[in-house]
């Protein structure tokens, strides 16, 4: 990695670049914006005279495309557009104001007619779609105006992309929730067409990024499918920043059934030999017994805790670290300030440890 220089005393203002999609990114975003222009001085450092402090500039989010379920693939089908649902919930999660607007964005219309299921915020995005001349990426820009968000959220591409995946018992499956609904191991996965674009501003993003973050997210559906855009995972591997992959709290069944911290870094890998992580995130705290026997029956199981990475660390830096992350209630989901403390305290001490003074 290349060093970074700045002077002891100084505030660094740091570029964040978050990539994934689902629930999973817009709960990092929802941590992360609570540092935006913020001093930030980490506990790691105090008193060892390295650097006084750092401060986030406005984040970046780079959010998969290739959901084709819910409202999002209605609207995706009837209006030709990208599916708006993972955009929204970011926007969202980085909404200056948390409640009547963001609640109205949120909200999803009842019944049973042609409204029902859809989401005002994924209709405001398809209205504005149209209103921009079919321009989805000027619609984003209008909404987060409206929103007033702390940051840049791009597709990571503006094509139309499908998600394509080979089973190990030779089936094709295409369509996000198809795969989803497979219930099967999945051997392969693309993106059809193969050879799609991501957006001008969004690699630029990465190549003046400072930290670069992938996940927590479903692997196969949301965090896999934007390094699959050509152009994407070698700009990440080729970006100067601290790059921290962020494992979930549960496997996914029919996706990660039986994974290990480790085995979600492999599978990256794979797909992604260019990017070379500095960390990985693991929670530490174990799920109650009433959650791990809910999640049980549904097939899914707690990991992390006892992961090691040694396969994964031989002939590798990478540092894995374990914190509680676990949000209290009965989902077993992260807490998102807990989880933007540890990706800040475990970036900033990379960068730290590679200062010149």
């Amino acid at each position: 990695m290349a060093q970074v220089q700045f002077s002891t005393r100084e505030t660094k203002n740091l570029n964040v670049v978050a990539i994934g999609g689902g629930t999973g990114l817009s709960t990092l975003l929802r941590g992360l914006k609570e540092f935006v222009g913020r001093k930030i001085i980490s506990e790691e450092f105090t008193g060892n005279n390295l650097a006084e402090s750092f401060s986030l500039n406005p984040l970046s989010a780079i959010v998969t495309v290739t959901d084709d379920g819910g409202s999002s693939g209605r609207l995706r089908d009837e209006l030709n557009m990208l599916p708006p649902g993972d955009i929204r919930n970011c926007m969202v999660a980085l909404s200056e104001d948390s409640n009547l607007l963001s609640r109205l964005f949120q909200h999803r219309f009842g019944g049973n007619g042609e409204l029902g299921g859809h989401s005002f915020g994924n209709l405001f995005l398809a209205a504005l779609t149209e209103v921009s001349g079919g321009d989805f990426v000027e619609a984003i820009r209008h909404a987060s105006e409206v929103l007033a968000i702390k940051g840049k959220i791009f597709p990571a591409t503006d094509q139309d992309v499908r998600l394509v995946a080979e089973m190990t018992d030779g089936c094709v499956v295409r369509g996000e929730s198809n795969i989803t609904a497979a219930n099967s191991i999945i051997k392969n996965l693309r993106l059809e067409p193969d050879y799609c674009m991501p957006l001008p501003d969004a690699i630029r993003a990465i190549e003046l990024a400072d930290i670069i973050t992938l996940g927590p997210g479903s692997l196969f559906t949301s965090l896999l499918p934007p390094l699959l855009v050509t152009g994407v995972a070698s700009a990440i591997g080729a970006s100067k920043a601290v790059k921290v992959f962020i494992c979930n709290l549960m496997t996914q069944p029919g996706e990660t059934d039986n994974f290990t911290s480790a085995e979600h870094l492999v599978k990256v890998k794979e797909y992604a030999p260019d990017i070379d992580f500095d960390c990985i995130i693991v929670n530490s705290r174990r799920i109650s017994a009433e959650q791990a026997v809910i999640y049980a029956a549904q097939g899914a199981r707690q990991i992390g805790l006892g992961d090691s990475l040694s396969p994964v660390l031989r002939g590798k830096s990478i540092e894995l670290v374990r914190a509680d992350l676990l949000e209290d209630g009965a989902k077993v989901r992260h807490k998102p300030e807990k989880l933007a403390q540890v990706v800040l305290n475990c970036a900033l001490k990379v960068q730290t440890e590679k200062i010149v003074l």
